[in-house]
C-alpha cells in the first residue's frame, strides 16, 4: 500500500533553515505529482507547494514563495522541501501528499485531489 513518511522537522530560529524529506513507497513515485501542505495549531490545512511528475513544473503558495523550494529525487522515491528564512508563522505540522492522476495546475490546492497523506513532521520556528 502507499506509504509516505516525512522527516526533517524540528526547532529552528527565525531566519534559519530546515530541509524536510518524504520517503515514498507502494506506488510508482515518478508517475505522480507530489505536494507539501501544513496545518498550524488551531488552523485549517494550508497547501504549500506542488511538484509535477516531470520535475519541471513547481508551484508555491504566496506565503512561502521565494523562501521554500520543492524538489524530488525519483531514483530515491523521495520528496523534499527546503525551507529558508523561516518565520514564526511557518510553525506547523507539515504533510506530504500524493496527487491523483487528474491533478492539474487549476486544481492543485484542492485537498480532494490528493489521495494519500503522511503522518506529518512538526516544524517550530521560535527564538
Amino acid at each position: 500500500q502507499v506509504q509516505l513518511v516525512e522527516s526533517g522537522g524540528g526547532l529552528a530560529q527565525p531566519g534559519g533553515s530546515l530541509r524536510l524529506s518524504c520517503a515514498a513507497s507502494g506506488f510508482i513515485f515518478s508517475s505522480y505529482a507530489m505536494s507539501w501542505a501544513r496545518q498550524a495549531p488551531g488552523k485549517g490545512l494550508e497547501w504549500v507547494s506542488v511538484i509535477f511528475k516531470d520535475d519541471k513544473n513547481t508551484y508555491y503558495s504566496d506565503s512561502v514563495k521565494g523562501r521554500f523550494t520543492i524538489s524530488r529525487d525519483n531514483a530515491k522515491n523521495t520528496l523534499y522541501l527546503q525551507m529558508n528564512d523561516l518565520k514564526p508563522e511557518d510553525t506547523a505540522l507539515y504533510y506530504c501528499a500524493k496527487g491523483r492522476p487528474q491533478l492539474t495546475r487549476a486544481t492543485l490546492m484542492i485537498r480532494a485531489m490528493y489521495d494519500s497523506w503522511g503522518q506529518g513532521t512538526q516544524v517550530t520556528v521560535s527564538s
